[in-house]
């Protein structure tokens, strides 16, 4: 009996077993099905989303990457209507759109055949997240247009206010509200260079620095120069000739794009926020060299002091106005292994910013300006 007991559990007990091996391989094949479910809902039509590019590590933070349709483009910007006509870059034109949800956005246009690359590209860009950065909402490709969808900032690039579409001066900036919006670009570019791997901006310039409601800058365009390939400098458009400056001289002659010659460009930014005018102008009459060019060659000279825009008067420190322009020439440096990080750029704009709030809060508007000359480099020598 006691054999015939033992039998009977045993059976008993493998039964139970073979059941509950029946139960967990059930619950995988429908936990395999419902994971390929969820996944397929991030699905489209369009067959460039199953491409997975050299940023296919981040996958997973991009599947809200948002793909928009021409009708929803034609609707928000009334069929892509001239009083919607906002601007025109590299990419093509730019338009602003009411999207049906009452989101304002800025729409970018060009001619191009759909491909897998674009939209990984696009993918990877939208991921890009920062308070100093323009946000790349989503993307359209359809009848051989391609669309970049951007979130839309209010006050316009940068360039707009220190020197206008017509090249008239337009308003007056105090020196701290100007370092307050290099401090806000400084954060953005030095976020692109921290990023792995490293996201090098290519096209930074003033105009490509805009402005939100609260006069918070964000830089724009970012990694744009990727989906345009090579741009021919060489050109002879006043476009291309007022952009070249902004290029550093290794980029000019080698083609060598990295996270310092974007700090060259930075520093040309720098200038024009300190001159309101445009790099590629002439400080005065009596010379043909730009802006750039006079204060690399001049910093011993009174040619400092004739550069700042009068429109500040006196409304800064001497001593926050002479950090400014060290930093400014520091990042113009011809060598790049000479310029400074964008990290240190920004923590350099942080201490400057914050020393003159604290002045101009004590010693009231109005601080005597300082006489920019061979003085101030005169520990340079």
């Amino acid at each position: 009996m006691s054999s015939s007991l033992a039998a009977i559990l045993g059976g008993a007990a493998g039964a139970v077993a073979l059941v509950w091996i029946a139960i967990i391989l059930i619950w995988f094949c429908l936990f395999r099905r419902t994971s390929v479910s969820r996944t397929s809902e991030t699905g489209s039509s369009d067959p460039s989303q199953d491409a997975v590019g050299r940023h296919g590590g981040i996958e997973s933070q991009t599947r809200d990457t948002r793909r928009f349709v021409m009708e929803e483009l034609s609707i928000a910007t009334k069929n892509f209507n001239d009083k919607n006509l906002i601007g025109e870059g590299k990419f093509g034109e730019v338009y602003k759109g009411l999207l049906q949800d009452g989101m304002l956005v800025a729409i970018k246009k060009r001619r191009g055949v759909p491909t897998p690359e674009f939209v990984d590209e696009v993918r990877y860009l939208s991921s890009i997240q920062h308070r100093n950065l323009v946000t790349l909402i989503g993307y359209c490709q359809e009848n051989n247009l391609q669309f970049l969808i951007y979130e839309y900032v209010p006050n316009g690039s940068v360039s707009s206010h220190l020197y206008g579409a017509s090249q008239q001066p337009r308003e007056k900036i105090e020196f701290k509200h100007r370092l307050s919006i290099a401090q806000g670009a400084a954060k953005g570019l030095a976020h692109l260079h921290s990023l792995s791997p490293r996201l090098v901006h290519k096209n930074f310039k003033t105009s490509n620095v805009l402005v939100d409601e609260n006069f918070i800058s964000k830089v724009a365009d970012s990694g744009l120069r990727n989906f345009l390939g090579r741009v021919d400098i060489a050109s002879s458009s006043s476009q291309v000739a007022s952009d070249e400056i902004f290029l550093a001289p290794e980029v000019r002659e080698f083609r060598r794009f990295s996270e310092k010659s974007d700090v060259y460009s930075f520093g040309v930014f720098l200038l024009e926020l300190l001159s309101g005018k445009q790099a590629t102008e002439s400080p005065s009459i009596n010379t043909n060299q730009n802006l750039v060019e006079s204060v690399l060659s001049n910093q011993d000279s009174g040619i400092l002091s004739t550069i700042i825009d009068q429109r500040m008067e006196t409304s800064f420190t001497g001593e926050s106005m002479e950090n400014y322009i060290l930093l400014l020439i520091k990042c113009l440096d011809h060598s790049s292994e000479r310029r400074p990080t964008m990290s240190y750029v920004e923590m350099e704009l942080d201490r400057i910013l914050e020393k003159e709030m604290n002045l101009t809060t004590m010693m009231g508007e109005g601080t005597p300006t300082v006489t920019l000359g061979s003085q101030l480099f005169k520990s340079n020598k």
